[in-house]
């Protein structure tokens, strides 16, 4: 006789996106996690969580889900063993590479992400969500920002993770969700 046990982390928020999108960068930015970052893919092979601490000692953990490719919700890559992670989030930040690296848009990137979810799980694309519009340091950010806001109704927090910049908007927006989560 067996048995098998599946551990799914348990974290309050998680973060998906493509691989490189800044995700390792916002946990290392806004938490007490130091995962390692590279400027190559998949350098996140396994959830990482940290836990958001402000001020007043109000918590909540943030977990960073390795990157999400196409296919995924068919079990391409490791698509089966990152996504059901996600299901034991109640927040969902999808963070957004603004620089349109490797050639694709924003706005690609968060429908092709927003259908590996509901391929994989109708139920997650009906949880708090918003963007995190990350590397709006990078050139071209700007505008696709703008055309981003066209294209989605969820609230988009432009940041740059490295920088630290519009962090703290993202993290109060985070809390709100959170606190009403609470209320309901």
């Amino acid at each position: 006789r067996e048995l098998e046990l599946e551990l799914k982390i348990i974290a309050d928020v998680g973060l998906i996106g493509y691989p490189n999108a800044g995700k390792s960068s916002l946990l290392t930015a806004v938490t007490n996690a130091r995962p390692e970052t590279a400027p190559y893919p998949f350098t996140t092979r396994h959830p990482q969580v940290g836990i958001v601490e402000f001020d007043d000692l109000y918590r909540f953990t943030m977990a960073d889900i390795p990157g999400i490719i196409e296919g995924a919700h068919e079990n391409r890559g490791l698509g089966f063993e990152f996504l059901r992670h996600i299901e034991r989030t109640s927040i969902l930040v999808y963070v957004l590479d603004m620089a349109g690296t490797d050639g694709r848009t924003p706005w690609d990137d968060l429908d092709s992400l927003h259908e590996e979810l509901r391929e994989y799980n109708p139920e997650l694309i009906e949880r708090p969500s918003i963007i995190a519009a990350n590397k709006m340091d990078e050139p071209n950010a700007e505008e696709n920002l703008e055309r981003l806001r066209e294209h989605t109704q969820l609230p988009v927090f432009p940041i740059c993770a490295i920088l630290n910049e519009g962090c703290p908007e993202l993290l109060q927006a985070l809390r709100q969700l959170k606190e009403e989560q609470k209320y309901n």
